[in-house]
């Protein structure tokens, strides 16, 4: 009976091995910890943005943060119902890529991967520089080695991720909730009393600049839209979650936008009414926090919280980015190695790229939050454009019921997203946004770039065409010989199965070894020829090479077998002869022949 035909209670069963099954997926709460956590502990620095930008105006200004606050909820609550969309259009994950590939065209669609790797990559370095900010607000002698603090979280971090997103998720699920009960904590408190409890930070005098009005409301939106990077990453990382996955992330985002939105109103509720404005050594988080419960032990308690989740936010990157990097490397517009996946599942290289430019970019600046926060969220608002015109261009060919009314909310977000997008453009260009400007173009050139070449190689290996019959011809396996051995009975043996013609080569500078071989090989007698090679200079490698030329030239298909000792230990690997594996990567570089390396495994 063929396999194919078998009943399926009758095909034979691979036993799952660790990480594979559904069970190591996502459930909801798994994917609010794993890919959302950024978005929620933006909440730490979103508001502090909009008050340094209002106090410009007087502390008289700070009033105006709950409006501002909530234009941006109100933003929030499209970009969430959008991104709900996303996934059910594009449950394969990718989130603006899909859309721009599948609606908008292949340069829309790099533009729109490459302002996701930026986002992502200053979503790591941001959120561990400011978790490292908060922790040295707490303890004030950490304040020299934040770099340093960001670089071992982010190999903690790192190493996490390697071993599965599901397991990530549940290494963050305790510090997830804990933080929202800590934020709707201080929210709640602060609201019930009638004024703060204590006040930390040393005063700073503050010299209104300039007027309150509609470029500088505008320039406190852009600064708080930084609140909403994050909102995204659920729709990048659907392939992570348990089947049903579209309703499970979707459900996912939901609780994501509720949250979120709760606690910006919230936290923006207590600044105006006690007149929250920028005190020295603390953030504005923790001047909120010493309001609520004041500066005992829960003080210090929410500042490590909140620490830790500014810290673990990265953790949205590391399961949104290389699940992004893999389709880029489907579509061929990334090397194939990082569409490799483990059986956790992880894409390892992805991982450990995003780890790498994290790392590049936390050094180049030294672990300062302020000089990445300009670059921050231009990325992230490109892709949510990118994402609300695509869907109302899928929305207008699909035309399925009730797509007028989806159209219109996708381009109401399109609207203000491209709105957002421009203020931080203009008034964050000169206090770096211009690094990402010239990046993104960069980036898509690098995409483009790695696709003109696999199509390049598709084309000259004839891949979707088919290709002549095999041309029939005769085999020759030639094998490096050093003496006579069991290591040569071995590698013989496997040569005389697999070519028509076997010669053993071996190459002598000493005329009296070199008789002394033809005799105990004619003494062997093993069937097959021996050719020596005179080498006065002693060299191994070039003259076998010259040899394996020269005879493919006779038309024959040539094999080259390598015989290797193997040992069990690996501490003994170095003290072994690496001749061959020299020969093998020389004859790869410079012939078209076959090379095998045969393993002949020690038993000690």
């Amino acid at each position: 009976m063929a396999y194919g035909l078998a009943r399926r209670e009758l095909r034979p069963r691979v036993p799952l091995r660790h990480g594979e099954g559904d069970k190591y997926h996502l459930t909801s709460l798994e994917g609010l910890a794993a890919l959302s956590l950024d978005a929620l502990s933006s909440v730490a620095y979103g508001p502090e943005a909009i008050v340094l930008v209002l106090v410009a105006a007087g502390t008289g200004a700070l009033s105006a943060t709950l409006p501002v606050t909530l234009v941006i909820a109100a933003l929030l609550a499209v970009l969430v119902v959008s991104y709900g969309q996303v996934i059910a259009v594009h449950p394969d994950g990718g989130g603006a890529y899909a859309v721009a590939k599948k609606d908008l065209g292949p340069t829309v669609s790099l533009l729109a991967a490459a302002s996701l790797v930026v986002d992502y990559v200053l979503t790591v370095a941001v959120s561990l520089a400011a978790g490292a900010a908060s922790l040295a607000s707490a303890f004030p002698s950490l304040g020299s080695h934040l770099l340093g603090i960001c670089l071992i979280g982010l190999a903690l971090l790192t190493a996490v991720n390697l071993r599965g997103v599901a397991e990530s998720a549940r290494v963050l699920m305790l510090p997830t909730v804990l933080f929202i009960a800590s934020i709707l904590g201080i929210v709640v408190l602060g609201l019930v009393r009638a004024h703060p409890v204590a006040v930390v930070g040393h005063p700073q005098p503050v010299h209104a600049t300039e007027a309150l009005g509609v470029f500088l409301l505008l320039k406190a939106f852009s600064s708080g839209c930084s609140a909403l990077t994050g909102v995204e990453a659920i729709a990048n990382g659907v392939p992570s979650f348990r089947e049903p996955r579209v309703k499970r992330a979707q459900r996912t985002e939901l609780m994501l936008g509720a949250l979120l939105g709760v606690m910006l109103i919230g936290l923006a509720l207590l600044i105006r009414r006690d007149h929250v404005a920028p005190r020295g050594g603390v953030t504005v988080l923790a001047q909120l926090t010493a309001g609520s419960y004041g500066t005992g032990w829960p003080y210090y308690a929410t500042n490590l919280i909140v620490t830790l989740a500014l810290a673990f936010a990265a953790n949205t990157s590391f399961g949104g980015l290389p699940v992004l990097m893999s389709l880029l490397a489907k579509d061929h517009r990334l090397p194939h190695l990082f569409g490799l996946r483990t059986e956790r599942p992880v894409y390892r290289w992805g991982v450990v790229a995003l780890a790498l430019l994290a790392a590049v970019l936390l050094i180049a600046v030294n672990a300062d939050t302020h000089r990445m926060i300009p670059l921050f969220a231009i990325g992230v608002f490109i892709g949510f454009t990118i994402s609300q015109i695509g869907l109302v261009r899928h929305w207008a060919r699909e035309r399925p019921p009730g797509w007028l009314r989806r159209a219109v909310l996708n381009g109401t977000g399109a609207v203000l997203t491209t709105v957002a997008g421009l203020v931080l453009l203009t008034t964050k260009f000169l206090a770096g946004a211009w690094v990402v400007v010239a990046t993104i173009p960069l980036l898509m050139l690098l995409f483009a770039r790695i696709q003109r070449y696999y199509t390049a190689v598709g084309r000259e290996l004839g891949l979707g065409e088919i290709p002549p019959p095999p041309r029939v011809t005769g085999s020759l396996v030639i094998v490096p010989v050093g003496e006579v051995s069991g290591l040569t009975q071995h590698a013989l043996t496997a040569a005389r199965a697999l070519g028509d013609e076997v010669v053993a080569v071996a190459v002598h500078g000493n005329p009296a070894k070199a008789r002394a071989l033809e005799e105990t090989w004619a003494r062997w007698d093993p069937g097959v020829r021996l050719d020596i090679i005179d080498s006065p200079q002693r060299s191994l490698v070039q003259p076998i090479v010259e040899y394996v030329e020269r005879a493919a030239r006779s038309g024959h298909q040539i094999a080259v077998l390598i015989p290797e000792v193997e040992p069990v230990h690996r501490r003994h690997q170095i003290l072994q002869n690496q001749r061959g594996l020299l020969l093998a990567a020389v004859l790869r570089s410079r012939t078209d022949v076959v090379v095998c390396v045969l393993p002949y495994r020690l038993g000690f």
